[in-house]
């Protein structure tokens, strides 16, 4: 019984997933900190208050806090786009510079003797005159 757990624990997807929760778990602090730190203070210079938890108004007895839903509203936007613009737009960038060379031109194909680049319409190869098929 032992033997077949340490096989499921030593199994590569159950490591990669520990690694990955644990690098998601920091990143998830440095995202934090980045929002709260660089992010909310410019939020605060423009509206004059980077706190909007004091905002409240109340009906028939019932107070509605609507300040601490902005607060959790304008975090999500802010760790959202620190996110996309710090994260997944350049992961996005270097994954297209990176595929771009390798991808493939229909206008041509290789010839199978010689492996050269010969249009996709020739019917014999222009450096080994091997006929195409």
């Amino acid at each position: 019984m032992l033997k077949g757990f340490r096989q499921f624990v030593f199994r590569g997807n159950v490591i990669d997933l520990a690694v990955g929760v644990v690098i998601g778990a920091a990143f998830g602090t440095v995202v934090t900190a980045l929002v709260k730190d660089l992010l909310t203070p410019v939020i605060a210079a423009v509206a004059g208050k980077p706190d909007f938890s004091a905002l409240a108004f109340t009906v028939n007895g019932s107070k509605f806090l609507i300040g601490d839903f902005l607060n959790a509203v304008v975090a999500f936007a802010l760790v959202a786009a620190a996110v996309y613009f710090f994260v997944v737009a350049p992961m996005n960038a270097i994954t297209t510079r990176l595929t771009r060379d390798t991808a493939v031109d229909p206008t041509k194909k290789t010839c199978p003797e010689c492996l050269s680049t010969i249009p996709a319409a020739a019917r014999r190869c222009a450096f080994c005159a091997v006929v195409q098929a």
